[in-house]
């Protein structure tokens, strides 16, 4: 699976070969912003860029690292990737290297960072039925209640929903329909890119 890169990602990576001969034997800045970009970048004179250029840079890096290690994408994939921009081959080779040692890491860091979403524990569900009112004697009116134990961060909240039947089977069969649609090969094919 190859990434794509938009035009302005290919104009933020695109100062790398400018800056990259300029500046070896600097050292490397842990976090990206306009300080650490500052520093990173000495005094504007030494690398011939702006600030601005060396931050752009920066973030482009960034994101084609991250995208690459969120798809895991392969070292072919990889260099085929970046082979669209036009660098050197040891700039590529450069690139891939620092892919290959950090995308464990950042995968890591990514799932550390990922929102945590609550997860089904268990469901109790009860039907109650409105036979008579004091206005109509007799009258059918059903109603599901169902209430849904999630756990969420080591804690057990729990939802309650009701809704008539007719719109439980609607939402049933939207379900069965977007489960059947998984089993088609194209959604099979994101799944197993996604993995």
């Amino acid at each position: 699976m190859l990434l794509v890169l938009s035009a302005e990602h290919r104009a933020h990576l695109g100062c790398l070969p400018r800056a990259g001969g300029a500046g070896r034997g600097r050292g490397r800045g842990s976090r990206a912003g306009p300080g650490r970009a500052g520093a990173a970048a000495g005094p504007p004179l030494s690398l011939n860029v702006g600030i601005d250029i060396i931050q752009h840079g920066v973030e482009g890096l960034v994101y084609l690292l991250t995208e690459s290690s969120k798809l895991m994408i392969s070292e072919v994939d990889f260099q085929d990737s970046i082979n669209v921009l036009g660098f050197s081959d040891d700039l590529n080779k450069s690139l891939l290297q620092l892919y290959l040692d950090n995308r464990k890491e950042i995968r890591t860091i990514l799932g550390e960072l990922a929102p945590r979403l609550p997860s089904y524990h268990s469901l109790e569900w009860r039907l109650d039925v409105q036979l008579a009112s004091r206005s109509l004697r007799q009258q059918i009116k059903p109603a599901v209640t169902v209430k849904l134990h999630l756990n969420q961060n080591e804690d057990q909240t729990a939802q309650v929903l009701q809704t008539d039947p007719a719109t439980l089977l609607h939402l049933i069969q939207q379900l069965e329909q977007a489960l059947g649609e998984m089993k088609m090969n194209h959604c099979r094919r994101i799944v197993r890119n996604m993995k």
